[in-house]
């Protein structure tokens, strides 16, 4: 009976630290259970670390390229208004030249006015003087220019010498 009552004494000592150790394994285990969730969290937060790195250097690489074809698209639009420039500058000075050169049409034209005019002038007088021809002329016998329709030629200034 004693033997018994010793192996009940340490069976059931041997059940209460079977106890007090499954206690502490579930301890250890929710523990450790936790430290894996921490170093778990402390992974994914590195993963995504990386991961945020590797965007970030790629939108670095990006901003850069589009920062060297936005110079490019200034230079080029820079070189487009000098040529826009120069061209208006080409214009002008042809501009001038035209407006010159009408302006010399026009002087010319009212000098061939006063030489028909002239023409005319003499033509009477030798008619009006002695009538040596016994045909009349035409005028367009004698001028063989015709006057110019167009624009209105500028007056006829006429210079007398003293």
């Amino acid at each position: 009976e004693v033997q018994v009552d010793e192996l009940q004494r340490l069976l059931a000592g041997m059940e209460k630290e079977h106890r007090t150790l499954l206690l502490k394994m579930k301890e250890g285990e929710a523990e450790l259970a936790r430290l894996r969730s921490v170093e778990g969290d402390k992974l994914a937060e590195q993963d995504r670390s990386a991961q945020l790195e590797k965007e970030v250097a790629m939108l670095r690489e990006k901003i850069h390229h589009l920062d060297d074809m936005l110079k490019s698209q200034q230079r080029k639009v820079r070189q487009m208004i000098e040529q826009l420039q120069n061209s208006k500058t080409v214009i002008q000075a042809k501009d001038a030249v035209i407006q010159e050169l009408k302006e010399r049409v026009a002087y010319l034209e009212a000098e061939n006015l006063e030489m028909h005019d002239r023409i005319e002038h003499l033509i009477e007088k030798q008619v009006s003087r002695g009538g040596h021809s016994s045909r009349v002329r035409s005028k367009s016998e004698y001028v063989s220019s015709k006057r110019l329709a167009g624009p209105k030629p500028l007056p006829l200034i006429r210079v007398v010498e003293t």
